[in-house]
C-alpha cells in the first residue's frame, strides 16, 4: 500500500473509531405492574371483611394504622394478637381484609381462626 493510501485509510477509519467509543444507554424498561393484593388472598377467616365488620366483631382495635394503600387493624385481648391487613380490591372500592396474622402476646404464631374465636369470647 502506498503512503498516501495508508493515510487515506487511517483518515477514513477515524470517524468510525469515534462512534465505537460512545455507548448508547439502553432504553429504560418499566416492568409491568404487579398483581393486585387480592391475588395473594388465601381463603380463611375474616377474608373480605371491611373495617366496620371487624370493629363490630372484635370491638375497638388496639392499633389502627393507615398508609397510602394499606390499612392495618390490630385486635388483642391478652391471650392473642390478631393483625388484619386491608387493601382496596379496586380503585374507589372499600378496603377489605386480604391477609391475617395471629400470635400469642409472647410472639409465637397461632392459627388466625382460633385467635379470632378467642377475641370473640368463644
Amino acid at each position: 500500500m502506498t503512503h498516501a493510501r495508508l493515510i487515506q485509510a487511517a483518515l477514513l477509519a477515524m470517524p468510525l473509531a469515534a462512534c465505537a467509543g460512545q455507548m448508547v444507554p439502553p432504553a429504560a424498561i418499566n416492568p409491568p405492574p404487579g398483581p393486585p393484593a387480592s391475588a395473594f388472598t388465601k381463603p380463611g377467616p375474616l377474608m373480605g371483611m371491611d373495617a366496620r365488620g371487624l370493629t363490630q366483631m372484635f370491638g375497638t382495635p388496639r392499633l389502627d394504622i393507615r398508609e397510602s394503600t394499606a390499612h392495618k387493624l390490630q385486635f388483642a385481648n391478652g391471650r392473642c394478637v390478631l393483625d388484619t391487613y386491608l387493601y382496596a380490591p379496586a380503585r374507589g372500592k372499600e378496603p377489605v381484609v386480604t391477609h391475617v396474622d395471629a400470635r400469642t402476646p409472647a410472639g409465637t404464631d397461632i392459627d388466625p381462626a382460633a385467635c379470632a374465636a378467642t377475641l370473640r369470647g368463644r
